[in-house]
């Protein structure tokens, strides 16, 4: 998604999507800067909360810090399913080029 900062306003993106302006019965823009924040069944708490306390990144991050620290106190000898140790490898996977990419750019990043 393109990035457009304007003078004096900070960052300001927009995802335009023709299908919606085309297709759409009540039209597609409403404001200068509108922001789909998906199906929500509470799109105002959505809105505070990414406005106020965090995006969906650090949210996420977080959440994967959780998980990193709960997976090294997980037992060596926890009786898993394959499954079960198929997501959890997965995992892992997923936090480690998360931490590669955080590490590419300056920042901290907790490894499994």
């Amino acid at each position: 998604m393109p990035v457009f900062k304007l003078p004096l306003s900070g960052d300001v993106v927009q995802s335009i999507n023709p299908w919606t302006s085309f297709f759409s019965p009540s039209g597609g823009q409403y404001g200068l800067i509108n922001i789909n924040l998906g199906q929500s069944s509470e799109p105002k708490v959505e809105a505070d909360v990414l406005s106020d306390v965090a995006s969906y990144g650090k949210q996420l991050g977080q959440i994967g810090d959780a998980l990193i620290v709960l997976l090294k106190h997980l037992p060596k000898d926890a009786p898993l399913s394959h499954e079960d140790k198929a997501a959890i490898e997965a995992l892992k996977k997923l936090l480690n080029e998360i931490a590669d990419k955080k590490q590419k750019h300056g920042r901290k990043a907790m490894r499994p």
